[in-house]
């Protein structure tokens, strides 16, 4: 039997570090092979080499049961494989049908034909039902249409193979449905898709078989009806996942307190929002993202000025105070974007781990920063938390993680930090099984320590799984608020769209 893609025995080492050791793998006609594996298991990596982004130190690719060698992504996209990489490659301030074609412009005498490139655009969006826009700009589209037009711009090249990586790490969970959905469209058509992904319930849902790596080699390709979340989740990590540590009942004193916060630009943005969290307790904060938690996280850790209401940390007031003021009264937090907030992807880790820590009078002394001392705490937190910093360890740009382990360094950091508060907004965005289980497990210890957590979740799974209380937010307001013994997926959903739930009214305690 001929194969649509096999890769063979795939190697790939930087120096002394193997990637990927003699990985294999085949993918058929309309199937949808998925690739697990944590963070620096050799997913990525194996991705670029089909994609010609990498060239394999050993190995072989071949097409159709022909060998190909690709130099580059060029070459793969003639060869009818396209890749959607988990950072949008996009020009905002284009259309959709122009990303789409670019490259691959309709012309007539050397000009663009853009009523031709609409309709392209229109067809395809039709025939594998994927709903745009074309004449959209995309800079007002959101995360999921800027998904769906980086698919379409790969189906237009005419990609018969579709690599899609960790795509929906940035997705609600209405999006998510939509994407997985198109994800059975592309099969059914009779596209390959290769599925790069930590969440084991949307394999589970969409894949057709599954590659399990870890440490850069394969240890399992199963069918998905001969498998479960917890097997996967085995094969990834080398162990049995643990139960997170019981809750200690904690009657603590009120630690934050968000009293009717407006926000005004164009429009309302936060609509007289209170609340509390108290020592010793998790606030979960659920919603459709766009309905305000967003702004209110910026608010609370000064990164927007309220127009009206009050903000009080640890009994004082920290309205509209500055970032430096909010954190020294006793605020630590994990940002939603690692990117935009979280890191300076030019830097280095250490640099990128001393933010916060660089006047503690531990690593700071006449004017010098301690960096011994400091890198000692450092190479904890790396040892802790499996980050993958790469050959140059501590000195390694933080722009060189994948996105899992940079996740991993911004939560080492803003937990070292010992504050009676944390926010922390999608706090395992993008990492995988065991370090997931590992953050939550010390969000748990620092509840039960007699802290208090604001957690901002997409995944209404973490949401449920850590919190005391839960919130939920809908068009800048408190839509509703549920204890954790009453708290179900299906109250937060109705309450997320705006809906009414029985015992549900907000409180601001």
């Amino acid at each position: 039997m001929t194969h649509r893609l096999e890769m063979k025995q795939m190697t790939k080492k930087y120096g002394e570090f193997t990637a990927n050791d003699q990985v294999s793998l085949t993918l058929e006609a309309g199937e949808v092979h998925a690739i697990v594996g944590e963070n620096g298991a050799g997913k990525t990596t194996l991705m670029r080499m089909l994609y010609g982004m990498e060239q394999p130190t050993a190995g072989e690719i071949l097409l159709n049961g022909k060998p190909v060698s690709f130099r580059g992504p060029n070459d793969a996209i003639r060869n009818g494989i396209g890749m959607v990489h988990q950072h949008f490659m996009l020009f905002g301030e284009f259309s959709v049908a122009e990303n789409i074609v670019i490259g691959y412009e309709p012309k007539q005498a050397g000009f663009f034909r853009r009523k031709e490139a609409v309709e392209k655009v229109s067809a395809l969006s039709e025939q594998y039902r994927i709903p745009i826009n074309p004449q959209a700009r995309v800079s007002t589209c959101s995360v999921g249409e800027q998904q769906r037009v980086e698919i379409l711009k790969v189906l237009y090249q005419g990609a018969d193979i579709i690599v899609l990586d960790e795509p929906t790490a940035v997705l609600t969970p209405l999006e998510v449905k939509d994407l997985l959905q198109t994800i059975r469209n592309l099969a059914a058509s009779g596209k390959s898709v290769i599925l790069i992904t930590h969440k084991l319930q949307e394999v589970m849902e969409v894949s057709d078989r599954i590659t399990v790596l870890r440490g850069g080699r394969v240890t399992g390709t199963v069918s998905r009806h001969e498998t479960n979340v917890d097997d996967l989740a085995r094969l990834m990590v080398g162990r049995e996942l643990e139960e997170l540590s019981q809750r200690i009942p904690l009657e603590g004193k009120r630690l934050l307190h968000v009293d009717q916060v407006t926000v005004r630009e164009k429009q309302t943005l936060l609509d007289n929002v209170s609340f509390a969290v108290h020592h010793g307790e998790i606030v979960g904060i659920a919603g459709v993202s766009g309905n305000g938690q967003s702004e209110l996280l910026q608010v609370i850790s000064g990164l927007r000025p309220v127009q009206a209401g009050k903000i009080h940390l640890a009994g004082a007031d920290v309205t509209n105070k500055s970032v430096e003021s909010i954190r020294q009264a006793g605020l630590a937090h994990i940002p939603e974007d690692r990117y935009m907030w979280g890191t300076a992807k030019q830097e280095s880790v250490e640099e990128n781990a001393l933010m916060g820590y660089q006047r503690k009078p531990d690593y700071y002394r006449r004017g010098v920063i301690l960096r011994d001392a400091f890198r000692q705490v450092v190479r904890g937190w790396v040892d802790r938390f499996a980050i993958k910093t790469g050959s140059r360890q501590l000195q390694e740009l933080a722009g060189n993680l994948s996105g899992g382990n940079l996740q991993k360094l911004i939560v080492a950091r803003e937990l070292g930090q010992e504050t009676p508060l944390l926010v922390a907004a999608e706090p395992t965005r993008g990492v995988d099984i065991g370090a997931m289980e590992y953050i939550h497990q010390a969000l748990i210890e620092k509840r039960n320590s007699g802290d208090g957590i604001l957690l901002v979740s997409s995944e209404l799974s973490e949401i449920l799984a850590l919190s005391d209380r839960i919130l939920v937010m809908y068009k800048g307001r408190i839509a509703g608020e549920l204890a954790r013994s009453e708290a179900t997926e299906e109250k937060i959903s109705v309450l997320m769209a705006g809906g009414n739930v029985h015992g549900s009214d907000q409180r601001a305690v």
